[in-house]
């Protein structure tokens, strides 16, 4: 197919496509699919092998968030079964992280609900980070604390934050029928302020939420020019009790070309499956490694994920390595341009997945597929009843 020979020739340079041709990616056909995961997979191994990084998220403080982003399970007036929980003690999240890391993450994500950090949340925080990586010799540190205020990326970079993650969501177009309580200028300033800080950043998009494909296209060209490191594709999950609950329009071939799309147009940064894989892309998520390379291990903020082990054992049975904590995860041309720690950061969206609407497990016995005329899959829809804020022990 010419449009991918080109797409791929354009990748391999680190060319923009134009936006034309990443309509084009994601209005081909079922058919189509292999070739288009083969043709971005060759842009995806130029620039990261076969390499998969693991991330793994500590809801550092859950719920009870006073923004009416409609995506997301802690919303205002949100009646979602959720946990609801204030903020983690550092010892309580450093032991938290500890379990991802054992599972092979190298990089911990620390969120907390709410429309931005006060000065005091940033000083609880950046103990947070102290003890964490205190703990964990090595391990990389994001902060998704929603929006900044003047000084604070500073001060969690001196606090030895790595990375901040703050997602852009949906296109400038669209975003104030998705949320009313911030503005998308409020989220590139955000974004901007942790570049500026010298913090490794990190904004991705969420996709289901109504969108058109000329949306997706607007937003991962703002993502491409605001050039963050990371960019964290977060597929959404429709929970019970929000604005969005009926939203179930994807399927797993649209999800990998939206993921073929993101690589062809940002094709040297960290692309994250993040939210919403294990709903949406279901059987289909083998295939999506070799568009992405970056996940995230176990559960997500609200909602439970995949068994960390399956997330291995997929990795491995797919013909990926885990990258190792000395590894670099970023090309050497962008690593060298003022990364932070030479790594991707954390990511994925607005409100729950260090700001997306997280990813749901499997149910642990075999249920018939509860799959309706619309696609829902509301069976694979499970709230997060282990980890932070619980007793029990977490998923990585």
């Amino acid at each position: 197919m010419d449009l991918l020979n080109t797409l791929v020739d354009k990748g391999l340079r680190r060319e923009l496509p134009s936006r034309e041709e990443a309509l084009a990616v994601l209005a081909t056909s079922d058919d189509e699919i292999l070739d288009v995961v083969a043709a971005a997979g060759k842009v995806r191994r130029q620039w990261f092998g076969r390499r998969v990084k693991l991330n793994y998220l500590v809801n550092l403080k859950s719920g009870l968030c006073p923004e009416d982003c409609s995506y997301c399970s802690q919303r205002l007036n949100s009646e979602a079964g959720i946990l609801k929980y204030t903020w983690l003690k550092p010892e309580e999240a450093s032991k938290a992280a500890a379990a991802g890391v054992a599972g092979g993450a190298k990089r911990v994500c620390l969120v907390a609900s709410g429309r931005g950090p006060t000065d005091r949340d940033v000083d609880r925080v950046s103990k947070t980070i102290g003890a964490i990586k205190e703990a964990n010799e090595g391990v990389e540190v994001c902060a998704c604390l929603g929006l900044l205020s003047e000084g604070q990326a500073e001060r969690l970079r001196t606090a030895g934050a790595d990375a901040y993650n703050h997602n852009l969501n949906t296109s400038e177009n669209t975003y104030g029928k998705i949320t009313t309580t911030h503005t998308y200028e409020d989220r590139v300033d955000t974004v901007q302020q942790a570049q500026s800080a010298g913090l490794s950043a990190c904004s991705g998009l969420i996709a289901g939420m109504g969108e058109s494909n000329e949306d997706l296209v607007d937003v991962v060209f703002s993502l491409r020019e605001l050039d963050p490191d990371s960019v964290p594709v977060n597929f959404l999950i429709p929970f019970e009790g929000t604005p969005l609950a009926k939203e179930w329009h994807l399927t797993p071939q649209h999800c990998l070309r939206i993921l073929a799309m993101v690589r062809f147009v940002c094709p040297d940064v960290e692309v994250r499956i993040a939210g919403g894989r294990e709903v949406h892309l279901r059987s289909m998520q083998p295939l999506a490694l070799h568009l992405a390379n970056s996940i995230f291990l176990g559960d997500y903020l609200t909602s439970e994920g995949q068994a960390g082990k399956a997330d291995l054992d997929m990795i491995a049975d797919a013909g990926f390595e885990v990258e190792g904590a000395d590894t670099v995860t970023l090309p050497e041309h962008r690593a060298d341009a003022g990364d932070a720690c030479g790594s991707g950061p954390c990511g994925s969206g607005g409100g729950g997945v260090c700001g997306s609407e997280p990813a749901a497990e499997q149910p642990a016995v075999e249920q018939p597929a509860a799959e309706s005329e619309n696609g829902a899959r509301t069976d694979l829809v499970a709230v997060r009843r282990r980890g932070a804020g619980t007793d029990l022990a977490p998923n990585a």
